[in-house]
């Protein structure tokens, strides 16, 4: 009980530290957003000071000493208010998020999981016939893909099956002649337009969940409880699954939560090039309209995400191993 009240106790102090500074940077920046967005659409002339208080409220800038602004600022997270989105304004900050969220967490996260899900397998496969045809194959096969980036990947998809076999649309995460709603027509053009991402994520990443699992395999397949267990007669897929895969997927688990962490960000390049409406495209975005505020809530979003991640994957090393919540290991 105590090692799961540490590490409870770790994650609020790092989420407070996190919260914090998202708060502090933006404000070492200089000039602030109301100039920023001033200088961006101004045309002609200078700007005036009353023209930049009246942006200014119109963003809903905080105003006042700092520990002033602080205490806004962690009033308003309570409440859910990251401010006005200057990229879709006047729409509020978290209805942008909210509505781009879905498509990550629906498409990256469940890819990842049939990644890691499939490529364990694969990998404990793989190790239990290490030196044969199979591993042999895989092993080149995964590496090779392992090493292309997401966008060349992406790239070549698009080129073959949406410009030259017309089998894909080129872009988008639905047709454009529908508009979201909860009906079939919708979800199957969601599905469609996700199948190219979708392979994009699982031909990349399905290389590390295998060779990693493998590796860990065999060298577990040399400690001598498996020998015992060989020398007491015991069938070989217990020996794989219940001692030999289990003691190995070990250090995958967080690997995997920390792969579940990142789900939030989305993948900037892979939503970049297939214009998909998820977070990772959301955040190219406010980073080329310069939207503070939109900016400011997605790092905030994908740092908390990754420290409950981080969060998980320590409560499962503990409960898979006793030896942790002794400190005996890690």
């Amino acid at each position: 009980m105590k090692y799961f009240l540490r590490k409870a106790g770790f994650l609020i102090l790092t989420v407070w530290i996190a919260v914090t500074l998202n708060f502090i940077l933006p404000r070492l920046m200089p000039g602030n957003p109301a100039q920023a967005m001033m200088a961006k659409y101004a045309q002609q002339g200078p700007i005036s000071p009353s023209q930049e208080h009246a942006l200014a409220l119109m963003l809903g800038l905080p105003t006042g000493s700092l520990w002033s602004q602080y205490g806004q600022y962690l009033g308003n997270l309570l409440h859910g208010n990251f401010g006005i989105s200057y990229s879709f304004y006047p729409e509020p900050v978290i209805a942008v998020i909210a509505r781009a969220l879905p498509w990550t967490l629906t498409l990256i996260g469940l890819v990842t999981i049939l990644q890691f899900v499939v490529g364990t397998l694969l990998g404990v496969y793989a190790a239990w016939n290490r030196g044969k045809k199979f591993d042999s194959t895989a092993t080149v096969l995964f590496s090779f893909t392992s090493a292309f980036p997401y966008f060349w990947i992406a790239l070549a998809f698009i080129y073959l099956f949406s410009y030259m076999l017309h089998w894909f649309p080129l872009s988008g995460g639905f047709s454009g002649s529908l508009s979201p709603a909860w009906s079939g027509a919708f979800a199957g053009s969601a599905i469609y337009h996700s199948v190219l991402p979708a392979l994009t994520i699982f031909i990349t990443g399905i290389g590390g969940s295998l060779l990693g699992m493998r590796n860990n395999m065999i060298n577990t397949l040399g400690e001598d409880y498996i020998l015992l267990g060989k020398a007491a007669g015991l069938p070989e897929y217990v020996i794989a699954t219940r001692y030999a895969a289990r003691n190995a997927l070990l250090p995958i688990v967080t690997n995997f939560a920390m792969s579940l962490g990142y789900v939030v960000g989305g993948s900037l390049l892979m939503e970049t090039v297939f214009a998909y409406p998820g977070m990772g495209y959301l955040l190219a975005t406010a980073v080329s309209n310069q939207d503070y505020p939109l900016l400011q809530a997605l790092f905030l979003f994908i740092t908390v995400s990754v420290l409950l991640a981080n969060f998980v994957a320590d409560i499962l090393y503990g409960l898979l191993d006793p030896r942790v919540r002794k400190g005996g290991v890690r």
